[in-house]
């Protein structure tokens, strides 16, 4: 396996990156935010090709991106699976014309490849190709039998029932990348369901008799009360097998049938992802960047649980952590450990609220604090006056727009002059489906079809035919024509005639009016500028952010598309 030092030497070595790109990137390596490659990548310098196309040349091979592919029944059975586990070799391409296989591997270095080769094709010609890690891995678990039939013979064994059935089901949550896992007791079975790209999908079920002790399990992991079964608990797994090492958040519910368990997996990449990763277009970017460097003031990010937005403030705060800032958050839970910043959990048996651990937050010196929530009347007036006193204070609020939250704000007892003189960015998001990249297709649609589907978009198109885009349904997407996710995005810039209007008190209407007429565009508008860059479908924009009646109060204009989309990494909530 190649770790993080032999990637800095093949890319220095190779004159992949500049000797001033390798100081840098070393720096951020040496402050625990990440690794060498994080760095390099989120700061545009390399991308997955570059570095593909850097190990296979040292190695004098071909690189091969094995996460465009899904392999077929026919690829699975060329290689044993016993075989393909241990060597960690895949099937790639069978080329007749030549009289050659291509197989694919992370570990090129391994002795034993050429005798493999022989045994396996003894009348081919055998080229191994390379293949990063986690494209490995994920072809490997193609071999992986369904999740119910390595449920029964779990049970068959009666050996490690329980830790070897929440293993399986933590194993395939994350390689089918769910956010959330449903523990559903029903009369005779336990459902299991993943929270896969905002939408429900059934893996497996469990039978009430096993569920108990999978449940035990969970309890005790979490470090919960087992001998609870009638009030709702909440805890956190660290959990390690193998290879994965994951964060879980666990909630426990009672039922009429039992208790319901729902597992929130908080993975790390989240943590790498960038602006661009999320579906912010170069204007957001800019306007957020420009918000993020004034010395004070709030940026709020609003939108309903499940949207992303600490998601997003992680993204901003990794950018802004620098050993000059000092970083505080306050939040509940705390769902991604950052180095170089003081992260605080709420805690309600000790009294330690937002509100609370904001007003001692304030007190140790910090230069950005991160709330996770304002949630109540004290702790939006703590978060204002904090903002008010030289501090850059970032937080969330559950809000169906960005208009909307400047009157809830007003409604909970926050002073008009104070919110206007504090608030520099208001920000709003929902998370659409993206269409699969490796099914996606485009088609033409005529004006009038699309105005009878969705009347409320045709003043966004102009041209008689639309060229629009869906996905197919593969392997890779579990047939469903989409796979990850992206945000659907509105900003809202305070200016002083921003400023002025919330001086008096105004409506959420009045506001979007003014924010439009400043050049705002609203999650509808990016959604269609979305549409037609063949990044997501109309049916999932009108499913989460439907226009407003506002909107047929302004003129809509023509939206330029964005660049044709690339291959992008998947966001979990």
């Amino acid at each position: 396996m190649i770790d993080q030092n032999f990637y800095k030497k093949i890319l220095i070595d190779q004159k992949y990156i500049s000797a001033e790109d390798a100081k840098a990137a070393d720096g951020y390596e040496k402050s625990g935010k990440g690794n060498f490659t994080d760095f390099l990548m989120q700061n545009g310098v390399i991308n997955k090709l570059t570095l593909g196309l850097a190990i296979a040349e040292y190695y004098d091979t071909s690189f091969s991106d094995l996460s465009l592919r899904t392999p077929s029944s026919q690829d699975l059975a060329s290689i044993p699976e016993d075989t393909a586990r241990e060597m960690r070799i895949v099937f790639v391409k069978n080329k007749e014309k030549d009289g050659q296989v291509l197989l694919g591997t992370d570990n090129l270095e391994q002795p034993k490849l050429a005798d493999i080769a022989k045994q396996l094709f003894p009348n081919k010609k055998v080229i191994y190709t390379y293949a990063f890690k986690e494209d490995i891995d994920t072809y490997l678990s193609h071999y992986e039998k369904e999740l119910n039939t390595r449920f029964s013979e779990i049970i068959k064994n009666e050996k490690r029932v329980a830790p070897e059935i929440f293993e399986e089901i933590i194993r395939d949550a994350i390689t089918y990348r769910a956010s959330d896992i449903h523990f559903e007791p029903e009369a005779k079975m336990t459902l299991i369901r993943f929270r896969i790209d905002g939408l429900l999908r059934l893996a497996g079920s469990i039978p009430r008799g096993n569920y108990e002790n999978v449940l035990n399990r969970i309890k005790i992991q979490a470090n919960l009360r087992t001998d609870e079964h009638f009030a709702p608990q909440d805890g956190a797994i660290r959990f390690g097998m193998a290879d994965i090492t994951v964060d879980l958040r666990v909630s426990v519910v009672p039922t009429l049938d039992g208790e319901k368990v729902v597992v929130r997996i908080l993975t790390e990449y989240v943590k790498g992802l960038t602006f661009a990763d999320l579906g912010f277009s170069e204007r957001h970017i800019a306007i957020f960047n420009a918000a993020s460097k004034k010395p004070f003031g709030m940026i709020l990010v609003a939108g309903p649980t499940g949207s992303g937005k600490t998601t997003t403030l992680y993204s901003l705060i990794k950018k802004l952590n620098t050993p000059e800032i000092n970083i505080t958050t306050i939040e509940d839970p705390v769902e991604y450990r950052m180095t170089g910043a003081t992260q605080i959990q709420v805690n309600q048996k000790t009294n330690l609220t937002f509100a609370k651990g904001l007003r001692a937050v304030v007190r140790q010196d910090p230069n950005i604090i991160l709330v996770g929530e304002i949630r109540d009347t004290e702790t939006a007036e703590t978060a204002v006056n904090a903002a008010l006193t030289g501090h850059l204070l970032l937080s969330t609020f559950h809000a169906n727009d960005a208009a909307t939250s400047i009157p809830r704000l007003l409604e909970m007892g926050v002073e008009s002059f104070l919110l206007g003189s504090t608030l520099e960015l208001l920000v709003a998001q929902r998370l659409v489906r993206r269409i699969c990249d490796l099914c996606r297709y485009s088609y033409v649609e005529k004006l009038p079809t699309i105005a009878a589907q969705f009347p409320q978009a045709k003043g966004y198109f102009t041209d008689k035919e639309i060229t629009l885009y869906k996905g197919k349904g593969c392997p890779a997407c579990n047939n469903t024509g989409y796979k990850g996710r992206t945000c659907l995005v509105e900003m809202i810039e305070m200016n002083t005639a921003l400023k002025e209007l919330i001086s008096t008190r105004p409506s959420a209407i009045q506001i979007a009016k003014m924010a439009h007429d400043n050049g705002a565009k609203s999650m509808f508008e990016d959604g269609i500028e979305k549409v037609k860059s063949g990044i997501t479908t109309l049916e999932e924009v009108f499913r989460v952010a439907a226009p407003v009646e506002l909107k047929a109060e302004v003129k809509s204009t023509e939206t330029k598309p964005e660049k044709a989309p690339a291959k992008s990494k998947t966001i979990l909530a």
